[in-house]
C-alpha cells in the first residue's frame, strides 16, 4: 500500500512505537527494504536523500519505482524525500509521486525555516502529502562535526514551529549525528530534552541519525515518544559487507547473483531495525 507518513505515523503516536526509515536510493534497496516489512508485518518508510536523488536516481525515476513497489506490498509505504534543502526540487518531488517530504531549512533562522517550510505544507496538501520539518541541528562524524549541546532542539521553538507550520511529523535533535561513528563511540542521547519536547507538542517525533545510536538508546528513544527512525549508513554498510563477503569467498561471483544475495542480506539489517522500533506487527 502506498500511502503518506501522516496516518502511520499518527498511529505509531498513539499506541507508542516508531516507524523506521531506511535511506535507500535504487530498486534494490528499496525492494530489501519494503520486503523485510512485508515479512514482519510493520509499516515502513524508504527515504531519499537528496543528495542520492539529485546525482543517482531523480525523482520522476524512482517516484513509479517505489509506488509500484508498495502497491505489490500489503504493508503500508511510504517514499520520503529526506532532507530537502531546494525548494525547487522539493515541489516536483511531490509532483512527481513522492508520498512525503522532509523539509531541511537549517541554513536559515527560525524565521527562515518557518517561512520555507510552511510554504511546503501548502504546497504539498492538495497532493495529500505529509511534510516532515526539522528544528535543531544534526551534526555529522566525519570531520568529528558531532551534535553540540548549542545544536540541540529548543522546546519552546519546537511548539512554535509546529503551530505556525502545520507540519505532521517534527525531526529534532537530541545528541545523534549522521554517519559512521568511531569504533567503540555510541553517542549519548539527551532524553531529558526529547521527554519535554515530546511533552510540549504531543507530536511525532523524529530521530535522525539512527546508525550506530545502540539498542538501547533506540529502545528508550521510542519510549520517551520517537516515532520515526532514520537509518542510512548502517544500512548501507550492511549492502557493502555482503559484496565484500561475497567477493571474497568467490572473485568471479556473476553480478546479478551478487546482487540477489545483497538485498537477501541487507533486509537482515533492517529487520533488527524494525524490531528495535517496536513496528513489528503493526501494519494494518
Amino acid at each position: 500500500m502506498y500511502v503518506s507518513m501522516k496516518n502511520m505515523l499518527q498511529k505509531a503516536n498513539t499506541e507508542g512505537y516508531a516507524v523506521m526509515a531506511i535511506n535507500c536510493f535504487n530498486i534494490e534497496t528499496s525492494r530489501a527494504v519494503i520486503e523485510a516489512a512485508q515479512e514482519l508485518r510493520a509499516p515502513i518508510i524508504v527515504n531519499i536523500v537528496q543528495e542520492h536523488m539529485v546525482n543517482h536516481c531523480d525523482s520522476e525515476l524512482i517516484a513509479p519505482i517505489v509506488r509500484k513497489l508498495a502497491q505489490r506490498a500489503s504493508v503500508e509505504v511510504a517514499l520520503n524525500f529526506d532532507h530537502g534543502e531546494e525548494l525547487g526540487l522539493i515541489k516536483k518531488a511531490i509532483v512527481d509521486g513522492y508520498s512525503s517530504v522532509m523539509v531541511d531549512a537549517s541554513k536559515f533562522d527560525l524565521e527562515g525555516n518557518i517561512k520555507m517550510t510552511r510554504e511546503v505544507v501548502c504546497f504539498a496538501e492538495p497532493y495529500g502529502v505529509s511534510v516532515e520539518g526539522e528544528i535543531g541541528c544534526i551534526g555529522g562524524s566525519e570531520g568529528g562535526n558531532f551534535t553540540q549541546e548549542a545544536m540541540l532542539t529548543n522546546p519552546e521553538e519546537a511548539k512554535r514551529f509546529i503551530d505556525e507550520t502545520g507540519i505532521d511529523c517534527l525531526a529534532i535533535s537530541i545528541g545523534t549525528s549522521h554517519g559512521n561513528y568511531p569504533e567503540g563511540y555510541t553517542p549519548e542521547f539527551r532524553f531529558d530534552r526529547l521527554k519535554e519536547i515530546k511533552q510540549l507538542t504531543q507530536m511525532p517525533l523524529v530521530l535522525h541519525g539512527g546508525s550506530g545510536s545502540g539498542s538501547g538508546n533506540i529502545k528508550k528513544a521510542v519510549a520517551c515518544g520517537i516515532n520515526k527512525i532514520n537509518v542510512g549508513i548502517d544500512f548501507m554498510n550492511a549492502n557493502v559487507d555482503s559484496i565484500k563477503k561475497q567477493l571474497s569467498i568467490n572473485p568471479n561471483i556473476n553480478y546479478w547473483v551478487m546482487m540477489n544475495k545483497v538485498e537477501q542480506d541487507s533486509k537482515k539489517l533492517v529487520k533488527e531495525y524494525i524490531k528495535l522500533s517496536g513496528s513489528s506487527n503493526k501494519s494494518l
